[in-house]
């Protein structure tokens, strides 16, 4: 079923959403977790959508925090430097040439290094405002990435539109008065407002005050 809501600005997500880097992201973090025993499958729950260092709280609450900061470093550069198997969301290139000029900016977990080196993997360009790890002092499922995007755009919460495919960046979207839109076969699960199997499935349609989004 076809769905259309209007909106003035777009907040994309990055891993999941526009670029699919799986394969990496579950490469280097059960290799990481393979020396504390912890469960695979643990792992994997925990560690999409949210900033690594917060990930590594969650997996090992007794641990210091300044482990995990140190820690989250030298993965940060790891993701950065292995990009094999990036590769872009059906649809994303199509999205982001069909939002520019409207107001919209890429909400990431990830550092600016990390964001550029898979968007350049997936053969994407960086829209022209992004707000990253470095601009945020909590991860999602908090709102803050979100609530920041949409001051830097000058657009209220609640006109603006996420993409997200995490439980936790669903979450966060919703947690800033936003619409989201999950992307992916588990986005369902965590109650976006709608749902698309991948960006193929959005249409933008401008308008004099904003746009038009055709979903489905």
């Amino acid at each position: 079923m076809t769905q259309t809501t209007h909106a003035r600005a777009v907040l994309l997500d990055m891993d999941g959403t526009l670029v699919d880097s799986t394969s990496v992201v579950e490469r280097l973090w059960l290799a990481w977790a393979e020396p504390h025993g912890i469960d695979p499958e643990t792992v994997l729950s925990v560690v999409h959508g949210r900033q690594g260092h917060q990930s590594m709280a969650i997996l090992l609450p007794e641990r210091d925090h300044a482990i995990n900061i140190h820690e989250n470093q030298v993965m940060l550069a790891n993701e950065s430097s292995d990009v094999e198997g990036v590769v872009a969301i059906a649809g994303a290139e199509s999205l982001l040439k069909a939002v520019e000029g409207l107001p919209h900016s890429i909400v990431t977990s990830a550092d600016v290094a990390l964001m550029n080196a898979r968007m350049a993997a997936a053969g994407l360009t960086v829209p022209q405002l992004a707000v990253t790890a470095e601009n945020v002092s909590a991860s999602k499922p908090d709102p803050e990435g979100f609530l920041r995007g949409a001051e830097l755009l000058g657009i209220e919460p609640a006109d603006c539109v996420v993409f997200e495919d995490s439980g936790a960046g669903i979450q966060a979207g919703l947690a800033a008065g936003m619409r989201v839109i999950g992307v992916g076969k588990h986005a369902a699960a965590h109650n976006p407002t709608y749902v698309v199997d991948d960006l193929t499935q959005v249409a933008v349609v401008r308008m004099d005050d904003g746009f038009e989004l055709t979903i489905g």
